[in-house]
């Protein structure tokens, strides 16, 4: 069976300009397709940054950590439990004691127990109480941990890119692009990302306070593989900003000068750091730290990305990924559950999709609603049982279509049914929330109507969106090579992806449980074949007549010999 979906082609309003003779014309008009017409706007160059001045509150945070180096105060990290939250306090942790900082360390909730975010439970586990506590990707919905911190004593500065509710905890100092009437430009960052730009504050900050002289001010940019890893993990849109900070990410890894956790979980994970690619950090990388946060400790994986010795990070990354093929096989069990439960869902054809199972596992339910929502293309939430920590409640993961903004979504549901949702929070496409278990049948019904009043029948049509076709002479090594080493490509920057017309030479399943797709298909134009393959395909079966294909241009390195492979997205008949 073949999804029907509509493949929509990507036009440049201008025409490419300025370009190297190297640079092949294809991933001219690629970039140019999406608003870059020469270098310059790809946003490649640091000098480019954003200035991190107009971020509201980074003056008094920045005022509050160089007074504790100064009096040398324990300061905490409270992480969150991804890997947007674990890159950040790793270079919390790492730019810190760059900066001076002898007694800072971190700590993490663990997702059963203490919940989300920086809570009561979680500040209760920190003692002695430290001086200051600095959250890093959460904190802005933890009105009642902000206060127990407090209660204790403790200065607190909240570090966060989610949409904050109507009212702010009471912080110390808070530091969030998505505040209202905040200036920066962007409002993109991720965790990780605003906390590279405090520590970059923080520097300036202890420099006009004469801490450095230029032969000892430390150099933040060592930070960069780590602030790209977090960012593609965390699915942020990636704008001329991040694109910045990403590239110079994946300069330093394919350099070599990566950090000793990064480098290990690219050897286990078999990719090349010489060539690694925007798309591999986020499929293969991150999945293996997020692992850590979804079944077991994120400080698993926070240990791994701050250790500095070789052997003991990569005893720590096989230690994740172990725990990622644990992840895998669960994750497949509940998705095969959630395939049972759509059959009754398609018949009574909501729009808003909430599923429950009591045997699912919390940390997994994001990942079961990625997939619903990518089979159905609609919003779609997941929940399980919270935990011990909190019994009789649900935890639950939402992710979004285009054009239906899940956080907003929740908040109107939480409108229309004060009390229904217990706390919820997150941004366009991915939330989280919790709820009693004895009403999720309420939930999924109101979850519906709002979905309803806001989504318009043309949004529910599953849209590719491609650069058009390849000619003959196009399906070129180089080319290939040159899509893999440039972008960097991720949300908001989509990967190139391009359709064509094939005939199928021939295919077969692969991989233990036969769900991919391994096949040659025939250019009807000059008669060349290419091989294809086509993951997570165990519902397609490919025609004998021609195809519309659509496809990325890949590399595939096999025993030190690269050759061309097309990576299929879909395919139809033609």
């Amino acid at each position: 069976m073949i999804r029907a979906l509509t493949v929509i082609r990507r036009k440049s309003g201008s025409e490419p300009y300025g370009w190297p003779d190297h640079v092949h014309p294809v991933l001219r008009q690629l970039y140019a397709a999406r608003g870059a017409l020469c270098p310059d706007d790809l946003g490649h160059r640091l000098a480019g940054l954003l200035p991190p001045q107009s971020l509201s509150g980074i003056d008094r945070a920045t005022e509050l950590l160089a007074d504790a180096i100064a009096c040398q105060q324990s300061i905490v990290i409270a992480a969150d439990f991804d890997c947007d939250g674990a890159t950040g306090a790793a270079i919390a942790l790492r730019g810190l004691r760059m900066l001076g900082a002898q007694h800072v360390d971190y700590v993490v909730p663990h997702r059963m127990l203490h919940g989300y975010g920086l809570t009561p439970a979680l500040v209760e586990t920190i003692r002695p109480a430290p001086g200051l506590i600095v959250t890093v990707d959460n904190g802005i919905a933890s009105h009642a941990g902000v206060a127990a911190a407090k209660a204790r004593g403790c200065k607190v500065i909240v570090t966060d890119h989610h949409l904050p509710g109507e009212n702010l905890p009471e912080a110390d100092a808070i530091v969030n692009p998505n505040l209202p009437d905040d200036a920066f430009p962007s409002k993109n960052l991720c965790g990780v990302g605003v906390m590279f730009y405090l520590l970059l504050a923080l520097r300036a900050r202890l420099r006009e306070r004469g801490v450095f002289l230029e032969s000892n001010e430390p150099d933040l940019t060592s930070l960069l593989d780590l602030v790209a890893l977090g960012t593609v993990a965390d699915l942020v849109p990636l704008d001329r900003n991040n694109r910045a900070l990403v590239e110079a990410g994946l300069r330093r890894i394919r350099g070599g000068r990566a950090c000793a956790g990064v480098n290990a979980l690219i050897e286990v994970s078999g990719c090349s750091a010489k060539t690694l690619s925007a798309s591999e950090l986020g499929f293969s990388i991150a999945p293996r730290i997020n692992a850590a946060g979804r079944l077991e400790d994120m400080s698993i994986g926070i240990e791994c990305l701050i250790a500095d010795d070789a052997s003991r990070a990569h005893e720590l990354a096989t230690i994740l990924h172990g725990i990622n093929a644990e992840r895998r096989s669960l994750q497949d069990g509940m998705v095969a559950d959630a395939e049972e439960m759509l059959e009754g869902i398609a018949f009574n054809n909501a729009i808003g999709v909430a599923l429950f199972d009591p045997g699912w596992h919390a940390g997994v339910v994001g990942l079961v609603a990625a997939r619903v929502k990518e089979r159905l293309h609609r919003p779609a939430i997941a929940f399980a049982p919270a935990g011990e920590g909190d019994p009789g409640a649900l935890r639950g993961s939402a992710r979004s279509i285009a054009g239906f903004h899940i956080r907003d979504a929740l908040a109107e549901v939480d409108a229309r049914e004060p009390g229904l949702i217990v706390r919820f929070g997150g941004h366009a496409m991915a939330a989280g929330l919790s709820l009693r278990a004895c009403d999720f049948d309420r939930f999924a019904r109101c979850f519906d109507v709002v979905a309803r009043a806001r989504l318009a029948p043309e949004a529910l049509q599953p849209l590719l969106h491609s650069d058009g076709e390849l000619t003959p002479d196009e399906f070129d090594l180089d080319l290939g090579r040159q899509l893999r080493m440039s972008g960097p490509w991720g949300q908001g920057f989509p990967p190139p992806l391009f359709d064509n017309l094939f005939e199928c030479a021939g295919w077969r399943r692969m991989g233990a449980d036969d769900r991919h797709l391994r096949m040659q298909l025939r250019d009807p134009r000059d008669g060349r074949i290419h091989e294809a393959v086509m993951f997570n395909a165990e519902s397609v079966t490919p025609g004998a007549s021609a195809m519309r294909v659509a496809y990325e241009l890949s590399v595939n390195d096999w025993q030190g010999r690269e050759s061309l492979r097309l990576l299929v997205r879909h395919m139809e008949p033609a």
